[in-house]
């Protein structure tokens, strides 16, 4: 991680950038907040400011307030470091924009504590916004994705959660596990940026060539996520989301594409979205078909048990059926 260091004081400055380096940090100094800000104008690389509380020229609650004013591209996390005591003080640099504030003196362990949480946060928010640009890009290329990315999401939630009740799935669908499902879901189609229009956009029925090309987006959606996790191979969400835009069209007994694995050679994520992502498919109108009743795709799915989909989630499927209902459009 990329931090800037804000300090009048050379002995402070040196500590500070001393201990950030022994966790691996790449440190950039600056002595006061006014020439940290210029800093920041000039560098896209560093999301994280320590910054002290009493500095000439600018102060850091000042720095928070002009971070907070500026156009940036990316959040900016603040840390002040302060020996001031009392609640008032605390106020003044929340509101002045500070995320965090450590207490001098400094402990090293404090910090540590401190730079994973900053970590953390400003993972999230890059997670976010990657997730919602990749999504954009395949909704925009088909006038009816919007709504679909919305109803699948709602779908594959249901199902996680249902099966994170079940003992054979405690120890992997966690909270963690649905929430990513719901978040990394709308990128199942990204594949299909790929595919031309005369295909993607077809009001009819694909031809056996046609659908030849339709199948390639799954293989285009995971190299697409592949190349991403290969700059950011501890990203968990791209992991899942490539595993589910490779293999949501996987089939149980093995018949699906585009690489025939059959059963728990499956991802999990996949195998849960795909049951999603049929049903949502069975109750939306196409020009080639009507939009099918509940029943006739709860039917459908049931039947396709241990062949199209995994017995376990089919079985979620039929006791949270109610919240697949609901979501139908009308």
């Amino acid at each position: 991680m990329n931090v800037l260091v804000a300090d009048d004081d050379p002995v402070a400055l040196e500590m500070v950038t001393s201990i950030l380096e022994e966790y691996g940090c790449k440190v950039t100094a600056a002595p006061n907040g006014k020439k940290a800000l210029d800093i920041l104008r000039s560098r896209e690389d560093i999301s994280l400011v320590i910054s002290d509380w009493d500095m000439p020229e600018m102060t850091g609650p000042e720095l928070c307030q002009a971070i907070r004013k500026e156009n940036l591209a990316r959040y900016i996390y603040v840390i002040l470091l302060t020996a001031r005591q009392g609640t008032s003080h605390l106020v003044d640099g929340l509101a002045a924009g500070a995320d965090e504030f450590i207490s001098k003196p400094l402990s090293p362990e404090e910090l540590a504590v401190r730079l994973r949480t900053a970590e953390r946060i400003l993972a999230l928010e890059t997670r976010d916004l990657t997730i919602f640009a990749m999504a954009k890009l395949a909704e925009s290329r088909d006038p009816e994705t919007g709504q679909h990315l919305e109803r699948v999401r709602h779908y594959a939630r249901a199902l996680a959660a249902e099966m994170a009740h079940q003992e054979k799935f405690r120890n992997i669908v966690t909270q963690g596990f649905v929430t990513l499902m719901y978040q990394t879901s709308p990128l199942h189609d990204i594949g299909k940026v790929s595919i031309p229009d005369s295909v993607l956009l077809k009001p009819d029925r694909l031809d056996d060539i046609e659908f030849e090309i339709m199948k390639t987006h799954a293989r285009s959606g995971a190299d697409t996520l592949d190349q991403a996790l290969s700059m950011h191979p501890g990203a968990e969400f791209l992991r899942m989301a490539r595993d589910i835009a490779a293999c949501h069209h996987e089939r149980f007994d093995g018949k699906g594409y585009p690489a025939g694995l059959t059963g728990e050679q499956i991802p999990l994520a996949a195998r849960i979205f795909s049951l999603a992502d049929v049903y949502d498919a069975l109750i939306s109108k196409r020009v080639y078909k009507p939009g099918f009743t509940h029943e006739v795709a709860k039917k459908i799915i049931r039947d396709g048990r241990g062949t199209q989909f995994d017995p376990d989630v089919v079985d979620a499927f039929m006791r949270c059926e109610s919240q697949f209902r609901a979501a139908i459009p009308q």
